[in-house]
């Protein structure tokens, strides 16, 4: 049973805090489940890419909330799962944290195991598209999260 985890991209502005704000919702009445997420080169501090946020917020999410965060080597060892946008994601991930491999998971590992475009700073169609991937994606975890 997964109890924390840790979704991975890259700034921290798109596509892994909206995994992260799915996944709350889905399990929004589970309290045993954390959901986290940070960027490897992390815009510290920002909120959500306007696109990003729009996206969820008209599927019924604020994520107005969210601020990006960088991600350490320690927030890798206390999850009990990672999930990467990426496959560089994940080798990136493993070379800061070795022993947390074994955790490190694509998002989309259950379909197709591809990566999840970054849509940062293209069209709000591009955007819309990765949301429909990470949707899937975050879908197809959660009869491992329940």
């Amino acid at each position: 049973m997964f109890k924390h985890v840790l979704v991975v991209c890259i700034g921290n502005i798109c596509r892994s805090p909206t995994a992260e704000f799915l996944f709350r919702q889905e399990l929004g009445h589970r309290n045993n489940v954390h959901v986290s997420s940070a960027g490897l080169r992390a815009l510290i501090g920002r909120p959500m890419d306007d696109h990003a946020m729009e996206i969820l917020r008209e599927h019924g999410i604020d994520a107005a909330t969210h601020r990006a965060r960088q991600l350490e080597p320690e927030m890798l060892r206390e999850a009990d799962l990672v999930l990467a946008m990426e496959r560089r994601h994940l080798n990136a991930a493993s070379q800061l944290a070795p022993e947390a491999s074994g955790k490190l998971f694509l998002l989309d590992k259950w379909h197709d195991d591809s990566d999840v475009p970054d849509p940062y700073r293209k069209s709000r169609r591009v955007f819309e598209d990765a949301y429909a991937l990470i949707e899937r994606g975050v879908s197809s975890w959660l009869r491992y999260l329940e």
